[in-house]
């Protein structure tokens, strides 16, 4: 079985609120890829990512420029194991993760297609029936903030992602906090995210404020040595989002003390052949994983969902239903959640398929 057409497609997704994020980072509307592994025996993979402005080294306008550089490569491979072919386009064209992220996912699609089983299968075997979401609130006013909390904690949300650091006000982002934690009270899990968007001393004095509350912090700081230390002056737990990007940045984070959840995200490793990997290593170094990545519909939450189902138990903080917070849906079929909880697609491979209808005309085929 061989690799021999390449189809991509372009698609707008709309949040169905615009985000905002420190520094005044927004995602309202981002450009998607979606692609088609298609081999000689009939059988479709399926890939997709979606990189969001100011988040990281990836744009969505270079996806297309990597699948074409990679297109003559990726023709007359096989897809029965993932690792040997993402080695080889490793070594025909250095770095470019996001780009590689989108080939990788259509590979293991296709690898469980052509082997019969779900990719969790593949990923070392489903341990759990559903996991659990966490729902991320837009920075806004923090009346409004909590509003949102609520509603999400009525449908079963336990888990609560507050956006923070719009205004740099260290004292409106601690009133944020203390409103989404009084709106759902005790016991579900929330942590306030600048996205690498305040000061040490900003988010010190945030996290100082709201100590007294059950809190944990995500990436405040744009360096690893800064989180630590906001994470000693504090000593709240925290997570890391955009500094964890490889095993190595995974080796610092936890040598400085300031891992104690981390955001595994397809596109800033390069597919669930690299997050695999890391995983792994996550595993021993004892920290909690939140499976997802950075943005994107059906597709790429299908692959996060896989990952999520196959992570052992006691190593799964959470996931994100990424298809959720935008439209158009592009898979007809996909998951949705359900009190509060989302389980993997059902059948071979990553068990969903694109609506033709949804994709329109490629922007892009190689055979």
């Amino acid at each position: 079985m061989k690799i021999t057409k390449l189809t991509l497609w372009s698609v707008d997704l709309t949040s169905h609120e615009t985000y905002h994020m420190a520094e005044g980072k927004t995602c309202a509307t981002v450009t998607s890829h979606i692609l088609c592994l298609e081999t000689d025996t009939g059988l479709q993979g399926w890939g997709e990512v979606c990189p969001i402005p100011h988040y990281l080294p990836a744009y969505a306008g270079g996806v297309a420029s990597a699948v074409t550089e990679m297109g003559p490569e990726i023709l007359g491979m096989s897809p029965f194991g993932v690792d040997a072919p993402m080695r080889k386009l490793d070594g025909f064209l250095q770095g470019h993760l996001y780009a590689k992220s989108i080939v990788d996912l259509a590979l293991w699609d296709l690898f469980g297609k052509a082997t019969g089983q779900p990719v969790y299968a593949l990923l070392g075997g489903r341990t759990r029936k559903d996991m659990p979401l966490y729902h991320s609130i837009t920075c806004i006013a923090p009346d409004e903030m909590a509003r949102i909390a609520q509603t999400a904690y009525q449908t079963g949300i336990r888990q609560f992602q507050v956006k923070l650091g719009v205004e740099g006000d260290w004292q409106a982002d601690a009133e944020r906090l203390i409103k989404v934690r009084e709106a759902v009270g005790p016991g579900p899990l929330v942590y306030g995210d600048w996205n690498c968007g305040a000061s040490r001393l900003q988010a010190t004095r945030t996290g100082r404020a709201v100590a007294h509350l059950d809190m944990m912090l995500e990436q405040p700081c744009k360096t690893l040595e800064d989180c630590a230390a906001v994470r000693q002056a504090t000593g709240l737990p925290m997570k890391i989002d955009e500094n964890a990007y490889d095993l190595p940045s995974l080796m610092r984070a936890h040598e400085l003390g300031c891992m104690d959840a981390v955001a595994l995200k397809l596109s800033k490793f390069g597919g669930l052949s690299a997050m695999r990997r890391a995983r792994d290593l996550t595993l021993q170094l004892g920290a909690e994983i939140c499976a997802e990545c950075t943005w994107g519909s059906d597709v790429v939450t299908a692959a996060a969902l896989h990952f999520a189902a196959s992570t052992p138990h006691g190593s799964l903080l959470n996931t994100c239903d990424l298809a959720s917070y935008v439209a158009p849906r592009i898979c007809p079929g996909a998951p949705n959640r359900d009190n509060g909880r989302i389980a993997p697609p059902e059948g071979p491979g990553l068990g969903v398929v694109p609506d033709p209808d949804v994709l329109g005309s490629p922007i892009l085929e190689i055979v």
